[in-house]
Formats: structure tokens, sequence, C-alpha cells
């Protein structure tokens, strides 16, 4: 019977990293540890360790603030990746472009053109679009950590919050369709 008890509290919270018998408080949803991480979804707001040791959700009020910031950094995600393109389109310094032939599928010769863009490597905008970057590939990194979570409340913000910012940033944005991708 004490085992029973034992395994029963196990399911309720996801382990966190100072759980060292990897179960949890209550508020939970039938979930087990895998050497310390979770490795199912579940609904829960106590005991989920966010990012870093010390961000810790053991209540609602904490978890839709969690999911609110997790929301507003999915929008930035998308929004980042939008201005990083308009930014390259603004700033294009050298554009080539470049044509090849192709057979035609009834004997004719088509010309398939490919523009190439491209900027100073040693420029302003250059550096700018180098540290932007890098802030998009962290931004990105959180949010798949945050993702790994697989608390579904912040799972769910997190694909809400990527919607809302494609909806709001990419409307504007042209759309390339390479007739030659087979890959969609």
């Amino acid at each position: 019977m004490d085992h029973m008890n034992h395994s029963m509290h196990h399911s309720m919270a996801p382990p966190t990293s100072t759980d060292h018998n990897h179960g949890g408080g209550g508020g939970g949803g039938g979930h087990e540890g895998h050497g310390g991480m979770v490795m199912t979804f579940y609904f829960g707001y106590k005991n989920v360790e966010v990012l870093f040791a010390g961000l810790l959700i053991n209540s609602p009020g904490e978890m839709v603030g969690a999911c609110i910031g997790v929301f507003l950094l999915a929008v930035l995600y998308e929004g980042l990746k939008i201005g990083r393109e308009a930014l390259l389109r603004r700033n294009q310094v050298n554009v080539r472009y470049n044509s090849m032939p192709l057979p035609g599928s009834d004997g004719t010769v088509l010309m398939e053109t490919h523009k190439t863009v491209g900027q100073r490597m040693l420029s302003p905008s250059h550096f700018l679009q180098t540290a932007l970057h890098i802030i998009q590939v962290v931004v990105s990194y959180f949010l798949m950590l945050i993702f790994m979570t697989y608390n579904g409340y912040l799972c769910i913000a997190v694909a809400a919050g990527a919607g809302m910012g494609y909806f709001l940033f990419s409307w504007r944005k042209a759309v390339v369709v390479d007739i030659t991708e087979h890959c969609h």
C-alpha cells in the first residue's frame, strides 16, 4: 500500500531539479518523469520549472503570467523573423541575375533566372542583421525549451503566440514560390 501511495505521488506534478524522488506536489496531471525530465504532456501549475532553476511556477496566477510572457515571446520571435527580412530587402546592395537554359517538356528551351542578393560584410546593416540573428536564435531556443517542458498551458501559449505573430507581421510578406522545389 505504501508503494501505491508513493506511485500516486509521482504522477501528480512534473519533477524538478531539486526533487530527487522525481515526484512533486498537486495540481499536475498524470505523467511520469524519465531521468528527471517530463516525457508526456500534462496540464499542471505546481512545480513547473521554466528555463532557469529559480523560475518555478506554483500557482494559477504564476501560470497565467508565464503564459502571457511566453505568448509575447513567441509574437516577438515572429516579428524578428519578418523584421529581419524587411531590413534585408531595404538594404540590398548587390543584385545579380543569373540565367540558365532548361529544356521544356515540349522540346522548347526555357530560361530560368535566379536573383542573388548580397551586402557588404563590414557594413552597419550586416552587423545589425548579425545581432538580430543572434537574438532570433536565442529566442527560438528559449521557445523550444519552454515547449519541451511538456506543460500544455505553456505549449498552447507558444503555439498561439507564434500564430498571432504570424498573423500580425506576415500579411505584408511577399511570397516567393520556387517551382523547382518539390518538398513542401
